[in-house]
């Protein structure tokens, strides 16, 4: 019986979250790090699931085994949803978190505060062979600051603001982070699935 899944990031970081919640299930955990010749997956979807999809099915048909695969972002309600899916690249292909932020500042410029909401969002997909493929999200609301504040986390955490913790995502330590985050909301929509996955194999 295989025992195995496979995250479809090379993120070591994001592997060991994963790592956490497949424990219980008594799973060996791998990364794209482990994969020799592991395939780049081009993200040409409109939607967060679509790439997480698109990335979890080449993953899984490349190796044969169930491969988990996340895509994430941020979405502010003002700028009709962006950066959405450009949220990594939203200042250039070179992907600078410093100059997405300040793009970002710069729109949001004549925004009041009150209506700078915004919600990090995560789509999981779980591809199984042979299966259909499940798909899950979570979501962390908050308000984009007009300056940064802290300097734990990365991407856009410096002016995320989560008013419950009346701190910025940078502000928060690791541990508090991953148990609010958008990340951690869609692990734990998942967790109820892997164990009905794994029952049947």
């Amino acid at each position: 019986m295989d025992r195995k899944v496979i995250i479809a990031t090379k993120n070591k970081g994001k592997a060991k979250e994963f790592e956490a919640l497949f424990s219980k299930f008594n799973l060996e955990v791998l990364t794209l790090l482990d994969i020799e010749n592991a395939p780049d997956v081009e993200e040409t979807g409109a939607t967060f699931e679509e790439n997480a999809i698109l990335k979890a099915e080449a993953i899984s048909q490349f190796t044969g085994s169930i491969v988990v695969a996340d895509d994430s972002g941020l979405v502010v309600d003002a700028l009709d949803g962006r950066p959405g899916i450009y949220s990594a690249r939203y200042a250039g292909e070179e992907k600078s978190d410093e100059a997405n932020i300040s793009k970002l500042l710069s729109e949001l410029n004549d925004v009041q505060q009150k209506d700078r909401t915004a919600r990090f969002y995560c789509a999981l997909a779980v591809a199984i062979p042979g299966a259909e493929t499940l798909v899950v999200a979570g979501t962390c609301e908050g308000l984009i600051l007009n300056e940064r504040r802290g300097t734990n986390g990365f991407g856009y955490d410096p002016v995320f603001y989560v008013p419950s913790l009346q701190q910025t995502m940078a502000e928060l330590s690791s541990e508090q982070k991953n148990s609010i985050s958008h990340r951690a909301n869609a692990l734990r929509n998942l967790q109820p699935l892997i164990g009905r996955i794994f029952s049947k194999r």
